[in-house]
């Protein structure tokens, strides 16, 4: 046997029992499990970032069947999706992809694995999660309710404001699993590259935040849907009230990202300390109507060009 198979195969070998090894950790051992389910893919990353697609693609179903053989069939879904997650950055790696394109995909990837699992989930087992988790937060209130009516005499929500409330959740639920996809996978991204890195890995890194600059065709998907919100009216629970509440969450989160780089760029270009950015980013949650309202008239105006010819004077 050529020794470069010798070494793929022990390599693979050891992947796969490391991948078991976190999983297991993962799932049956807490507080620490809070630290080792961030890099449950790195294994498989490693291994598809070095060899080739076919060879990675065998360690991750191999990890998965040995993972879940050993910690138990409950961990299936999990250990599909943090190997898919490993495959596609090792894979994505491999073949020297911006890192824009690398979260991008990836998450798209993990979005559609999650797809496929809760569809099977729902259709196979008769389990539907979303479903449990409203019903969930729904008898949460309720309690909550009952306590505060118990001890004030009045319930802080009222039944109709409550219904409304579980309602909008349960349409905007398609642009809240999006954007948690897309930002568990940034954090993945963001503390297993470096480990990657150190382990002789050459990894792509990102652009700096301040220079983060959204595409000018979302202020005139902006405009439709203020336009769609505005003169149409579209009614509560319809096909296009949905499509409209959906987009206006994304593309707020969209333009609250857009004024925290204005916040940075500004910072950067005053020659501020480092840390005013990260105060200057926790800042900007509350204060979040006003960051967004900085993000629309950064892309539709460009005020980092009037900030950089201040600068320059």
């Amino acid at each position: 046997m050529p020794e470069n198979q010798t070494r793929r195969i022990t390599h693979g070998a050891m992947m796969v029992a490391l991948f078991t090894i976190l999983l297991a950790i993962s799932t049956y051992i807490p507080l620490l499990n809070i630290v080792t389910i961030w890099f449950i893919s790195l294994p498989v990353a490693w291994y598809s970032a070095k060899y080739s697609r076919s060879s990675s693609l065998l360690v991750a179903i191999v990890s998965v069947a040995m993972s879940t053989l050993i910690c138990g069939i409950m961990t299936l879904p999990l250990a599909i999706v943090v190997a898919v997650i490993g495959f596609v950055i090792g894979d994505i790696i491999r073949s020297k992809k911006s890192k824009i394109f690398l979260l991008m995909t990836t998450a798209f990837v993990v979005l559609i694995s999650i797809t496929i699992e809760y569809i099977v989930s729902v259709k196979l087992f008769n389990i539907d999660i979303l479903k449990e988790m409203t019903m969930n937060i729904r008898e949460s209130y309720e309690k909550s309710n009952e306590i505060a009516k118990a001890m004030t005499g009045q319930a802080p929500i009222s039944a109709e404001q409550l219904n409304t409330m579980i309602d909008t959740i349960q349409m905007g639920m398609p642009t809240i699993i999006t954007s948690l996809v897309f930002f568990l996978t940034f954090i993945i991204i963001s503390v297993n590259l470096p480990l990657l890195h150190r382990l002789g890995i050459e990894v792509p890194k990102f652009a700096p935040f301040r220079d983060l600059r959204l595409p000018r065709a979302i202020l005139w998907y902006y405009l439709a849907v203020l336009i769609i919100t505005l003169f149409m009216k579209p009614d509560v629970g319809s096909f296009i009230y949905i499509v409209v509440l959906n987009l206006s969450f994304l593309l707020s989160m969209l333009f609250l990202l857009q004024g925290i780089s204005c916040i940075h760029f500004f910072m950067y270009q005053q020659g501020w300390p480092k840390w005013t950015a990260y105060v200057g980013t926790i800042l900007a949650f509350p204060l979040s109507s006003f960051v967004i309202l900085l993000g629309i008239t950064d892309l539709g105006f460009n005020i980092r060009g009037l900030i950089s010819g201040m600068t320059r004077k």
